[in-house]
């Protein structure tokens, strides 16, 4: 016989969750005295406790200390206290039981302690307000404990390399606490005592920062008719924060006793989860009771409720599709809801708390493992026969066509910011949404048409382009060379001039005339020099910041619109009426930003995702790979999206002095967006704007003609570009960046002088373009002849150092699953893009 000492960072009479349902059963046989975190009381230091249920000790030490949680402070004070407390009250062959590193120390308070066990529910250092040396401990911890214990697979395969004993237990389920059986909708719908009325569609459960509030306030504003019943505490943030409408309804904390009066009277149960370092492990307990209870359910795409229960949940990619996954819940036909059902029974028949209980008893009645030689075991890698680095479009499409040819091979996708997407990425700010930079869709490639309608479905739309230039002080259409009418006389006489001299030079060369030498000069034999000096030089020195003689044209390809001799001519003398180009009509998410089409591939891929960690280190000769989170790879073949350079330098001195050499002497450009949501609607019918002149910008991208869902309600969102590098910084930083970008906008026209912002942000994309020097190319083979010699696959712009849109990274990801496969790689697709001549 053994008592449980459990330390714990919730306390008993919060929410009813995993605590409470392991060590009230566990209680039946063991004695549990819980700890919870110190309260603050005046006077002297002392215990207090209670009995909730039977076999359960609450202790809480009453400090006069102000610092909350296990502080350092706090625990000075609660050692001696809890030691002479279980001292006197017979504490026997203790099992000591840690929800929380933080309270590690407390480990001395405990005499000869049996077994140290480790309950990770959740990885708590992601949660808000985390202390610092939360992680530390943690370490600690893991290399205290005998046994360890996670609340599903995420965190499993976050721990396992860690420790030598780690068992995933998820979180499990009452079934009988909340079948429909209880008692009919009629007896047990407390939804009325607030009048709220049907549909409705709710959510019980802690309300805090992993919750997405501008889901939650989307899903209001879908339906007026739809009622959102909100139940729990709100913790963490401000309840000021929370949306308002007439038809949300926050209705608090209520006892685990009340909660199936409520989900009985719901037509959908929501998981609005938001996709942020709180979630990335969280596997939440209320799915299964949702399921139990018998009603549909609607989730964003979490990763362990996709895992575990992706055939009984509705998982949404984005704010628009979980509106219709609800629509389609409430639309259910008996046929839909009978399936639906019986697949949820089977889940919740598969799992119980008592099961799991007796589970974890049987590890507890086995005693401590022998855990001698753990640490070399630790220091070996897992094996995966894909590993990619950099979930982006090219590794998002690397890792869906891998999971399509081979679904049985074990993949990795190791992305190091916490959403996937990489530079198409999109940042919501008060309600306006905001791209990494401005995004479009085109191609003419029929597998990249056929993975836009898969990717997004219905929430995609076609649109004309409407991209211009000023300059001047007047708007011509792109491109510039193209539509010349409007500007004044003695530009439009240098221009067509120009352009007559340049094609007479031409014809007069033959085709047997040298190409140019570089970029500046291809500029001046193909347009001549009016073009040249009014807008092409101007513009690329500026976007690109090195002097164009040091660039050379191999990129271009069919990038550059080049309307001939007469058509440059047709468009000086009268306005061009349709858009030119390649990306002469585009598509766009009508929700959710560029980000939408990248969130798309997560459902469809067939591959562990790792967020937030980072490649530190690639040994090349072992086929090795280092995450900043401790994990180490051994990998078949290693998909690089990353930028060359920081490849090589991955790769240390295994990398040859040669390679090396090649590598830092790649050159790219950065570009940092500061986006502005303005205060009025339709500020412009344009979608993108270059600026050859002395802004600060080089280009406006029209967030808010993109999709009118980029914008709040009375407002629109703009995208000022600025591009820097070694040559040509940044000229201010911080809000005073913002201001010149205000500034010049209202120069130029784009905003009035009265205009007030909603808000403001800055994005940095430190490696955006890549330089097409010309030491590039000789370089680039150099780096990929060594590298591909260790089963190392470069994709994507910044691993292959190419000019690729999304459409052409989505293929390059499609190109190196058929490397890894040994099949047949696809030419490199180069549809012309968006022109920056």
């Amino acid at each position: 016989m053994y008592d449980l000492v459990v330390f714990s960072h919730l306390r008993w009479n919060f929410v009813f969750q995993r605590p409470q349902h392991l060590l009230s059963r566990l209680a039946r046989a063991h004695r549990v005295l819980f700890i919870e975190e110190p309260i603050y009381a005046a006077g002297e230091a002392h215990v207090q406790f209670n009995n909730p249920c039977s076999g359960v000790t609450v202790l809480s030490v009453a400090t006069p200390i102000a610092e909350p949680g296990f502080n350092d402070v706090q625990l000075e004070c609660m050692t001696p206290l809890l030691r002479h407390w279980l001292a006197t009250h017979e504490v026997k062959q203790p099992i000591v039981w840690f929800y929380t590193p933080m309270a590690l120390p407390l480990l001395d308070a405990v005499d000869s302690p049996r077994q140290v066990v480790y309950d990770c529910m959740d990885e708590l250092s992601a949660f808000a307000f985390a202390p610092p040396q939360l992680l530390a401990r943690e370490a600690a911890l893991l290399n205290r404990a005998d046994l360890v214990l996670t609340g599903g697979p995420s965190l499993f395969e976050a721990k396992k390399s860690r420790h030598s004993n780690v068992h995933c237990f998820p979180s499990a389920v009452d079934a009988a606490h909340f079948a429909p059986s209880l008692g009919g909708a009629d007896k047990l719908d407390a939804n009325r005592t607030f009048s709220i009325t049907p549909p409705r569609l709710g959510f019980f459960g802690v309300i805090d920062e992993r919750l997405d509030l501008e889901l939650i306030a989307a899903l209001a504003d879908a339906d007026p008719l739809w009622q959102i019943v909100m139940v729990g505490p709100v913790v963490k943030i401000d309840p000021a924060t929370l949306p308002r409408a007439k038809n949300l309804h926050w209705l608090g904390q209520r006892a685990y006793a009340e909660l199936p009066a409520f989900i009985q009277g719901w037509d959908v149960c929501l998981l609005p989860f938001a996709l942020n370092d709180a979630t990335r492990f969280i596997s939440p307990t209320k799915t299964l009771e949702y399921m139990a209870a018998e009603k549909p359910i609607v989730s964003t795409a979490v990763r362990d409720v996709m895992s575990l229960y992706g055939e009984q949940v509705r998982v949404a990619v984005n704010p628009s599709d979980f509106i219709l996954k609800c629509r389609a819940a409430l639309a259910e036909d008996a046929e839909q809801r009978a399936i639906r059902i019986a697949k949820s029974r089977a889940a919740v028949a598969s799992t119980s708390w008592d099961r799991t209980v007796q589970s974890i008893s049987g590890l507890l009645d086995s005693g401590a493992p022998d855990r001698r030689g753990y640490e070399a075991q630790d220091s070996e890698a897992t094996h995966f026969e894909h590993v990619i680095a950099g979930a982006g479009p090219t590794g998002l499409a690397a890792a869906y066509y891998l999971g399509q040819w081979t679904p049985q091979s074990r993949t990795l996708l190791v992305e190091k910011e916490e959403r996937v997407g990489g530079w198409c990425r999109s940042v919501v700010d008060h309600g306006f949404t905001f791209d990494f930079a401005g995004h479009i869709m085109f191609s003419n490639e029929p597998e990249v048409l056929r993975l836009y309608a898969l990717l997004l479905g219905d929430n995609l739309h076609w649109q004309n382009r409407e991209a211009w230039v000023y300059s001047k002080d007047v708007y011509t259409r792109y491109p510039f060379q193209g539509a010349l009418y409007g500007l004044p006389p003695a530009v439009l006489k240098e221009c067509l001039l120009g352009a007559i001299e340049a094609q007479s030079a031409a014809t007069a060369a033959g085709p047997n005339a040298p190409a140019p030498a570089n970029f500046e000069e291809f500029i001046y034999r193909v347009w001549g020099k009016g073009v040249a000096k009014h807008f092409a030089i101007p513009y690329n020195q500026k976007l690109w910041a090195v002097p164009l003689t040091e660039m050379e044209t191999s990129w271009l390809g069919g990038r550059v619109p080049m309307p001939n001799l007469e058509q440059m001519i047709d468009g000086a003398l009268e306005p061009t009426p349709a858009p030119m180009g390649p990306n002469a009509k585009f598509g766009y998410p009508l929700h959710g930003g560029f980000q939408a089409l990248m969130d798309g591939f997560v459902p469809l891929i067939d591959a562990e995702l790792e967020m937030g960690t980072k490649v530190v280190k690639v040994r090349p000769g072992e086929r090795l790979v280092s995450l900043s989170n401790g994990r180490q790879l051994h990998y078949g073949k290693f998909i690089s999206t990353m930028p060359l350079p920081q490849l090589v330098a991955a790769c240390g001195d295994e990398a040859p002095h040669a390679v090396r050499a090649a590598a830092s002497a790649l050159r790219h450009v950065s570009v940092r967006c500061v986006n502005l949501g303005v205060a009025r609607e339709a500020l412009t019918e344009k979608h993108w704007i270059y600026y050859p002149e002395d802004t600060v910008f080089h280009r406006i991208f029209v967030q808010g003609n993109a999709s009118p869902h980029n914008n709040p309600q009375g407002g629109f969102g703009l995208t000022c570009e600025i591009s820097y590098g070694p040559s040509k910084p940044l000229p201010a930083h911080g809000q005073a960046l913002i201001d010149l970008c205000i500034a010049d906008a209202r120069r130029v026209g784009i905003l009035r002088a009265d205009d007030k912002l909603i808000t403001s942000n800055q994005v940095d994309m430190p490696c955006a373009y890549v330089v097409y020097d010309h030491a590039r190319a000789a370089n680039v083979k150099l780096i990929r002849e060594w590298l591909t010699s260790f089963d190392i696959v470069l994709a994507g712009r910044y691993s292959e150092w190419e000019y690729y849109n999304s459409d052409h990274a989505f293929m390059a990801g499609r190109r190196a699953a058929q490397d890894c496969l040994s099949q047949p790689a696809l030419s490199a697709v180069r549809e012309p893009a968006d022109a920056t001549v």
